[in-house]
Parts: structure tokens; C-alpha cells; sequence
């Protein structure tokens, strides 16, 4: 289900956070910053990655050479999901469910994001447990994982 960064074409990507962090030295305070950022050419493939630095851009832009290396193809049916799907990470939990077209997509800003990149215009979402940012990418990207279309099903049931 993954591909790489070679054979996709244009990815457009989307910060979805920056945290600032601090160690205390002998002359002050050091900054350093760490970048989440999502990929996604809009048509069924996206990726996330993570990224430090001393300073921002460098850390986003390593976030978006990270999250270009591995995608995920995400299965559509039309313009939703092809089921309803729950992922997990951690103690988050996201619940994605097909909306009818037109719907838009009903999410918070993380899992928006996320199916925004990924080309998924109608879904309705809910998040469960912990609303780290982190861990609702990775809740997500696990929910996406586990999605089929529906000839992968039918080939398994015979």
C-alpha cells in the first residue's frame, strides 16, 4: 500500500503543527523546533512526517522530505471513504465514516488536513481519548491503513 516519492507527481503539504522546545544551558535558553507536517497530491495518496531543527523552516522542511518517503494510497469511492473505519494509536482513537456528496468533510483541523491532502472531500469524523496532535496523525494514518475497496473484499471472500 506504500509507494514512493519517485513515481507520485506533484504533492502539495500542510503544517499541522510546529512545537517549540527548551533546554536551559549555562548562557540561557537553547529553542528548538519540531514540525508535523502532512503530504498529499489531492488524489489518493498522503503522507506524514516529523521533523526537528534549530530553527523552523529547516524542521519543516525536513518533516516534508520525511513524509515523501513513504505514502499510503488510500482506496475511495468516489469522493469519501469506502467503509467506516476506526484507527488507533496510543490512547487516541478516530472514527472515520462515509458521508453522502456534499457533505464536506466534518473534522477537526489535524484529521481535516489529513483527508484534505488526501483527496477525500465528503467524510464525517470523530475523535475518542487523547487529541494529540501526534497521535491523532498516527490514529488516522492507521484507520487509512485499514481500509479496502470493495473488489479487494470480494476477492477475499472467494
Amino acid at each position: 500500500m506504500t509507494d514512493n516519492f519517485e513515481s507520485s507527481g506533484q504533492m502539495d503539504s500542510a503544517t499541522v503543527t510546529v512545537e517549540r522546545t527548551s533546554t536551559t544551558v549555562k548562557g540561557g535558553r537553547r529553542f528548538s523546533f519540531g514540525a508535523l507536517v502532512v503530504v498529499g497530491d489531492r488524489r489518493g495518496k498522503v503522507g506524514f512526517g516529523y521533523g526537528k531543527s534549530n530553527e523552523v523552516p529547516q524542521a519543516v522542511e525536513k518533516a516534508e522530505k520525511y513524509a515523501k518517503r513513504i505514502l499510503l494510497t488510500v482506496p475511495m469511492l468516489g469522493s469519501t471513504i469506502p467503509h467506516q473505519v476506526e484507527g488507533k494509536f496510543s490512547s487516541s482513537k478516530v472514527r472515520l465514516i462515509p458521508a453522502a456528496p456534499g457533505t464536506g468533510v466534518v473534522a477537526g483541523g489535524t484529521v481535516r488536513a489529513i483527508l484534505e491532502m488526501a483527496g477525500v472531500t465528503d467524510c464525517l469524523t470523530k475523535c475518542y481519548g487523547s487529541t494529540n496532535k501526534r497521535n491523532v496523525v498516527k490514529a488516522v494514518f492507521d484507520g487509512l491503513e485499514r481500509l479496502q475497496a470493495a473488489g479487494a473484499i470480494k476477492g477475499n471472500r472467494g
